[in-house]
């Protein structure tokens, strides 16, 4: 198992099934008359981030995560997104750049430091191999899991295929 595909398929899947779900919340709100924002400002409990915030952070483990691991600089983007066709252009622009990421540089990263921050005053630094395994990907599948049991708790008829997305299998 290399760096690059422990990563950058987790990634795309992960993001792929999340602009799915996002399609079916802007159906169920259609259909219920719900307004969107009602679903985009959902969160779990009031110290917790909204749905919106919680598409964000997922896009922004999966572009800073892979950029780290590759040694590149990620691009910045600001989280201004208001409406489902918003995050979805988000999602998109996410996917574009993971799909850009050199799996060379990242299989390379294995031992290589990589620092990153934690919050807005502390910084963290980890083998790229720790980083990948226990920061990276863990708190992308949290973001990716904490939006579809928001969007489950509202209502929004979703179940584990749609969570797990078009994962690689073969049935026997």
């Amino acid at each position: 198992m290399s760096m690059s595909n422990a990563s950058i398929p987790v990634f795309e899947i992960g993001l792929n099934a999340l602009s799915a779900i996002l399609d079916k919340a802007e159906t169920y709100a259609a259909a219920k008359a719900i307004d969107p924002s009602v679903l985009l400002n959902a969160r779990l409990f009031p110290d917790m981030f909204s749905f919106t915030r919680q598409v964000q952070s997922a896009c922004d483990l999966a572009k800073n995560g892979g950029a780290r691991l590759a040694g590149i600089d990620p691009p910045r983007y600001e989280d201004n997104e208001k409406t489902i066709a918003e995050l979805k252009a988000r999602i998109v622009k996410t996917l574009a750049f993971v799909k850009t990421l050199d799996a060379k540089k990242i299989d390379e990263s294995a031992d290589r430091e990589i620092t990153f921050p934690l919050g807005p005053n502390n910084r963290g630094q980890m083998k790229g191999v720790d980083y990948l395994n226990h920061f990276a990907v863990p708190n992308f599948y949290f973001h990716l899991a904490t939006a579809y049991d928001i969007l489950r708790h509202c209502g929004v008829e979703i179940g584990k295929h749609d969570f797990l997305g078009a994962i690689p299998m073969r049935m026997t």
